[in-house]
C-alpha cells in the first residue's frame, strides 16, 4: 500500500521491541487507489519523501523489520547506470532476495547484521513465488591493524590518506595484489580462519605468515641493499670481476642457480656495520671477520667518515682468497653472513617499505571516542630512493616476486615500475632475530 506518513511518523508508528506498532491510517487503501498512486509516484508527480510503498505484513510482529517495511521511496537521484530515468528506488530489503533469485543464487552468505532481516528476505520471496535462495549469516571478518568496511575504506581513498583503492596498504584484492600477496596465501588464510558465528579479531600476523609460507616456496632469492654503505676490498685486484654461483631458492632445487658479479668495490647495508658494536652484534665491525654471501670472508681494517658529520661513509676491508664460496679451508668460523652487491654492476632502484596501515590493533574501538583515522600509522610507508640490487633483476616484470635475502619479500610495482626505473614494494618482512634482541634489551 502507498503510505503518506513522513519518515519520522513511520518510525513512531513502528513501535519498539517491547510495544507493538500501530497501523498506518493509509494501510487499508483500496487496491485501485494504491495502483494509481504508485504509478503517479513512478511518473514523478509527488515530492521526494512525500509517499512510500510499504508491504502489508504485521505491525505487531516481534521482529521490527516485519512491521510493514518500506519497499519503494521517491528519490530524485541520478543513477550511475540509468541516469535520471527513475525517481523511485527500491529498498535493499526488497531487492536483496529478488537479485539473488534472478541470478540463480542457491545460498546467500551475509554477515550477522542480516540475521534479523532473514524473515523479511524469506517473506518477499514467498509472496512473489519465485526461486527461493537460502540466506546464511556468518561473522564479519576483522583483521587487526586495518579496516574492512567499504565505507571507511572509501573515506581513506577520497580523503587522500592512501593513494587509491590499489594502494598496497589497503586490504582490497587490488591492493594486496599490488603489494605482492600471492592468491594461494589469501586462500590458505581464509581456510585457516574458517567461518564463525561470533565476531572476533584475526591477527594480521596470521595473514603475513601465510604470505611468507607461500613465498618461501615460490619466490627466487636475490640480493638487494636498501641503505648502501661502500666497501673497498684493498687486497682484491683492481679491474677483476668474478662470476659467483648463487642459489635461486634453497626450498626448490629445480629453480637452479644464477651468476652474481663480485668486484673490488661493493655495497653492504649500513646497519650491518657498527664501529662500536654492542653485545650480541655479530656483523661487521673494525677488526672483525664476516662472510659475504656466496663470496669470501672479509675483515674490516679501516673506517672512513664524513669530516663534517662524522657519519661512516666507506669501509676498507681485506679478503681471504682461500674462502671463496663462503667456507674456510682451515675450519675457522665466522658468526655473521652479509648480503652485498657489486658497486659497478648493481642497478639503482626505489624501494617502498610498507607497514601496517593503522598503529592501533583495532582502529574501530569506539571506547576512546576517537575518529578511526586518528590511529593511522604515520610510518606505514617509507620510500628509499638510492637502493642497489643485483643485475639479474634488470627487466624484471611488473608483479614479479622475490626474496631480498635477509630483508624480506618484495615485488615489482605494477603501476610505477618500468624498464628504466625499478620500483619494488615490500610485501612482508622476514623475521629479524637482532630486532628481537634489541627489543629485549630495552625492556626494564
Amino acid at each position: 500500500y502507498v503510505c503518506d506518513l513522513s519518515a519520522a511518523e513511520i518510525r513512531a508508528y513502528r513501535g519498539t521491541l517491547t510495544t507493538p506498532g500501530k497501523d498506518s491510517p493509509y494501510r487499508n487503501r483500496p487496491v485501485k487507489e494504491n495502483l494509481d498512486l504508485f504509478e503517479r509516484m513512478r511518473a514523478g508527480e509527488f515530492e521526494d519523501g512525500s509517499r512510500v510503498l510499504r508491504a502489508k505484513i504485521d505491525m505487531a510482529s516481534p521482529n521490527l523489520n516485519m512491521r510493514d517495511p518500506v519497499m519503494y521511496r521517491i528519490l530524485r537521484a541520478t543513477h550511475h547506470r540509468t541516469g535520471d530515468t527513475w525517481c523511485i528506488y527500491p529498498t535493499y530489503d526488497f531487492t536483496h532476495g529478488q537479485s539473488d533469485s534472478i541470478e540463480g543464487i542457491t545460498h546467500s552468505l551475509c554477515d550477522l547484521e542480516f540475521e534479523n532481516h532473514r524473515p523479511l528476505y524469506d517473506w518477499f520471496l514467498d509472496a512473489l513465488q519465485i526461486h527461493h535462495p537460502r540466506q546464511i549469516e556468518f561473522a564479519r571478518l576483522n583483521i587487526s591493524h586495518t579496516v574492512l568496511s567499504k565505507r571507511r575504506l572509501r573515506e581513506l581513498v577520497e580523503g587522500g590518506y592512501v593513494a587509491g583503492w590499489d594502494d598496497p596498504r589497503m586490504p582490497t584484492l587490488s591492493g594486496m595484489r599490488r603489494r605482492g600477496y600471492p592468491p594461494e596465501a589469501i586462500r590458505n588464510f581464509c581456510e585457516r580462519i574458517g567461518v564463525a558465528k561470533r565476531e572476533s579479531m584475526v591477527d594480521i600476523a596470521l595473514l603475513e605468515h601465510c604470505v611468507r609460507e607461500q613465498l618461501n616456496k615460490s619466490a627466487p632469492r636475490v640480493m638487494g641493499v636498501l641503505r648502501p654503505l661502500k666497501v673497498v676490498i684493498d687486497n682484491y685486484p683492481e679491474g677483476r670481476v668474478e662470476e659467483l654461483d648463487a642459489i635461486n631458492n634453497p626450498e626448490d632445487a629445480a629453480m637452479g642457480t644464477r651468476k652474481v658479479p663480485f668486484s673490488r668495490v661493493l655495497y653492504i647495508e649500513q646497519e650491518d656495520f657498527r664501529e662500536d658494536p654492542p653485545k650480541k652484534f655479530y656483523r661487521l665491525a673494525p677488526g672483525r671477520e664476516v662472510r659475504l654471501r656466496y663470496a669470501y670472508f672479509i675483515t674490516c681494517v679501516r673506517v672512513v667518515k664524513d669530516e663534517q658529520t662524522g657519519e661512516v661513509i666507506e669501509l676498507h676491508c681485506t679478503y681471504d682468497p682461500k674462502t671463496r664460496g663462503g667456507d674456510s679451508p682451515d675450519g675457522r668460523k665466522v658468526r655473521a653472513t652479509l648480503h652485498w652487491v657489486s658497486a659497478a654492476h648493481a642497478l639503482e632502484a626505489e624501494v617502498r617499505l610498507y607497514d601496517h596501515l593503522f598503529a592501533k590493533e583495532n582502529p574501530l574501538d569506539e571506547k576512546e571516542g576517537a575518529d578511526f583515522k586518528t590511529y593511522l600509522n604515520p610510518n606505514s610507508l617509507e620510500i628509499l630512493t638510492s637502493c642497489r640490487v643485483e643485475p639479474s633483476l634488470k627487466g624484471a616484470a611488473p608483479g614479479s616476486r622475490y626474496q631480498f635475502e635477509r630483508q624480506g619479500y618484495f615485488c615489482v610495482d605494477s603501476v610505477d615500475a618500468s624498464e628504466e626505473a625499478l620500483v619494488f614494494n615490500r610485501t612482508v618482512r622476514l623475521r629479524d632475530t637482532w630486532v628481537r634482541i634489541q627489543k629485549a634489551q630495552k625492556k626494564p
